[in-house]
């Protein structure tokens, strides 16, 4: 016996008439008749007493009726339950990302949040990417938007956008303006990660492909607020987003050119565990953030930034 068979005893029940069940139904009154006759047989009792007007309970029928009618009522509840559920977005949702995509999305995402699902208890977190990944990985964190590093480890990543990188200088530094010929980085100072990050891969990358070394002044793994202090303390230069310096540039305490005819480019992603399910709940907020990126690229709030081939 399952709910099936009993949603069709009940049918039977409620109209009188297996032909009339089998037309409603869109079924052939003979499979009607049948699931009927074998949960009959299951049970080992009659629950209908046949007549040449149609079918009426019996009072074994009448008892099970009754069962039948409460599953029903507690799988609606259950379907309703699961669609309320996925409306109302999760009861709690922590998302991290560094804090350059933190500063661009998080003030938009929590107001798109708070509009879709006000109930929903939503906690921001910004870190380094070695710390967003731990995090995730202990379930301390539901959903992350953060650069892919190069080694991704047990981490899924959905691309989002992708940023040029630029020669980010002190506002006075000696050079003119316009896009940087890429192994004029090979003459300058830079700031740049240690060796395992991977602004620091691309950086070397692009060195050995353009046959330049790179010349290291200072190493920073602080934050990217750290490094644009250096730059700004005369301490070197280095390479960034252009999203990453729009507030010093745009003061001129900092200068932010592009490279010339090079792709130098980091990749923003969604991030969460390979080995865990993203909850529906979950699922849908990431579309929100989806949508919100596409948006803020195609409205120019985040320079230097293209969307997928595929969301163009």
């Amino acid at each position: 016996m399952n709910s099936d068979d009993l949603a069709v005893f009940a049918h039977v029940a409620k109209t009188g008439s297996i032909s009339r069940t089998a037309m409603e139904l869109g079924a052939n009154q003979s499979t009607v008749s049948r699931r009927i006759a074998v949960l009959e047989a299951e049970l080992g009792v009659r629950l209908f007493r046949r007549s040449g007007r149609g079918v009426g309970l019996t009072e074994r029928g009448e008892q099970l009726l009754g069962y039948a009618q409460t599953l029903e009522r507690t799988l609606e509840e259950a379907r309703g339950a699961m669609r309320n559920g996925a409306e109302s977005g999760p009861a709690q949702l922590a998302i991290a990302a560094q804090p350059t995509i933190a500063r661009i999305m998080f003030g938009e995402l929590g107001q798109r949040l708070r509009a879709r699902y006000p109930n929903t208890r939503v906690r921001f977190v910004e870190g380094l990417a070695s710390q967003i990944l731990g995090r995730l990985n202990d379930g301390e964190i539901d959903l992350a938007i953060m650069y892919v590093p190069e080694h991704r480890g047990a981490t899924q990543f959905d691309p989002l956008l992708a940023e040029d990188l630029c020669l980010v200088t002190p506002a006075d530094f000696a050079m003119p303006d316009g896009p940087v010929e890429v192994r004029t980085l090979g003459e300058l100072p830079l700031i740049l990660p240690s060796t395992h990050h991977g602004l620091r891969v691309l950086a070397e990358s692009l060195a050995a492909r353009h046959g330049f070394t790179l010349q290291i002044a200072l190493e920073c793994d602080g934050s990217i607020s750290l490094t644009k202090r250096l730059v700004m303390a005369q301490c070197g230069c280095t390479l960034l987003p252009a999203a990453s310096v729009i507030e010093e540039v745009a003061s001129g305490r900092l200068r932010c050119m592009p490279l010339a005819n090079a792709a130098v480019v980091r990749d923003v992603a969604i991030a969460w565990p390979l080995n865990r399910v993203m909850p529906e709940g979950v699922w849908r907020v990431a579309q929100m953030i989806r949508e919100l990126a596409a948006d803020l690229v195609e409205a120019g709030e985040w320079p230097g930034a293209t969307l997928p081939a595929s969301q163009d």
